[in-house]
């Protein structure tokens, strides 16, 4: 849970929004955070904005959307006039590849399925040079 203090060392910056101090350098390099305000001692130091804006960063991360749409994502909270259809098609972009990866992983998984339910019925427990997945996935275009 975010702390009320409203400023934070980069250390804790990271810990509060769950994630490492390298991440934090990370973002602040490609642009995605506000470079830090210097302290008198040359220590960056982070206010609650930027633990908001880090947490959201990561968020969107946990849902696996790239840096370029992280960047839109923020540039629309940075210009809270936008359209919020804008949130909702880059979401409805992300799902979009989601979902055809879904569908190649349902795939992979039918083709494994295949290859052990194979190997158990045919040759289990024989010699891998008689391995009917062995067999299979040195075939030419066996699994596309």
């Amino acid at each position: 849970m975010a702390s009320t203090a409203s400023k934070f060392t980069i250390g804790r910056l990271a810990s509060e929004a769950d994630c490492s101090v390298p991440t934090v350098r990370y973002y602040e390099e490609i642009g995605l955070l506000p470079k830090a305000v210097r302290g008198s001692g040359g220590q960056r130091v982070y206010g609650l904005d930027d633990l908001k804006r880090l947490t959201f960063i990561r968020r969107c991360r946990d849902f696996q959307f790239t840096v370029e749409q992280i960047r839109e994502f923020t540039a629309l909270a940075d210009d809270p006039t936008r359209d919020c259809d804008v949130a909702r098609l880059l979401a409805e972009q992300h799902l979009a590849v989601v979902r055809e990866k879904m569908s190649e992983l349902r795939k992979l998984e039918d083709d494994l399925t295949f290859f052990t339910q194979q190997c158990a019925s045919q040759c289990s427990g024989g010699p891998a040079e008689k391995c009917v997945i062995m067999s299979d996935l040195s075939a030419p275009n066996c699994c596309a």
